[in-house]
């Protein structure tokens, strides 16, 4: 008999059909980038992981959108822990794992409940850069549709990393209705400031709102982006350590999700959520 070799998660939910969906493909030694990428395509979720090197102890993993391969995200990095504790510790209420990705090793803790799974992953120490001025942030403003009045003042935008370097804008509550990403050099003006995307803040009610840099696509729920917001509470005082700082994404797309946070002792930042089985299959090409 054939074995399932994908499965389909939502992550970051609250129930099946919440949250962030993924796709995590097992047993993908020696697939090709080309295929790799054409099956995130053909599954359109935001991103798809592909897990080979499956051991107890975790997997080697690559992580693809739909236009890209990234070094890190997070929504697949819990959804694929959770397979893994379905495939590889089915017997097991509690597991640990790590995760190789191409330029650093994440370590995912996971807790198997009725339905679903809870899992943790510890995105190491934050990068956090220097203050940006709110003249160099005016050409990104302009080409998100928002005006320095939009911008909170008593906060800096600033570029933080737990993977992937994301510029953060603090914004007013009012602004994340609006905000919308126009033109096509979004891209361009990030690296000017040493990022690679970017999301608006709405600092008040802990509410997070990122696309790809075309604009095509919001994501729902963005685990990379989790772990430097709570970096940046902790930095400007907004949180302690040890304090679950709880943010959320997804409410302009219908889907409401929901992604904790803390700052450990250590300085480390880590992200959870639930994960929620929707599918398995096998493939047949």
């Amino acid at each position: 008999m054939q074995t399932e070799n994908f499965y389909h998660v939502d992550v970051f939910a609250h129930a099946p059909l919440s949250g962030n969906g993924l796709c995590v493909f097992l047993d993908t030694e020696n697939w090709s980038d080309e295929r790799m990428q054409s099956l995130t395509q053909e599954m359109r979720q935001f991103e798809s992981i592909f897990l080979s090197g499956i051991s107890s102890s975790g997997a080697r993993a690559r992580i693809f959108t739909v236009e890209e391969e990234l070094p890190f995200a997070g929504h697949p990095v819990l959804g694929a822990a959770a397979i893994l504790h379905r495939t590889q510790a089915a017997a097991s209420d509690y597991a640990q794992w790590t995760l190789q990705l191409s330029q650093k090793a994440i370590q995912v803790e996971s807790w198997k409940h009725k339905d679903y799974f809870v899992c943790q992953m510890n995105q190491g120490r934050p990068r956090i850069d220097a203050p940006i001025s709110l003249e160099r942030l005016l050409p990104i403003l302009h080409r998100m549709n928002l005006r320095p009045e939009d911008v909170r003042q008593d906060l800096a935008a600033q570029v933080v990393s737990t993977g992937l370097d994301y510029l953060i804008l603090p914004v007013h509550s009012h602004a994340l209705e609006k905000t919308t990403i126009c033109g096509l050099d979004l891209e361009t003006e990030l690296l000017e400031l040493g990022a690679k995307f970017v999301f608006v803040l709405d600092v008040e009610h802990r509410e997070i709102r990122t696309w790809d840099n075309l604009g095509k696509v919001e994501d729902i729920a963005t685990g990379s982006a989790a772990g430097p917001a709570a970096a940046y509470y902790h930095m400007h005082g907004l949180s302690g350590v040890n304090d679950v700082v709880q943010f959320h994404q997804g409410r302009f797309l219908g889907r409401p999700s929901r992604l904790d946070t803390l700052i450990n002792p250590l300085g480390e930042v880590l992200v959870s959520g639930q994960v929620w089985p929707v599918s398995k299959g096998i493939l047949e090409m």
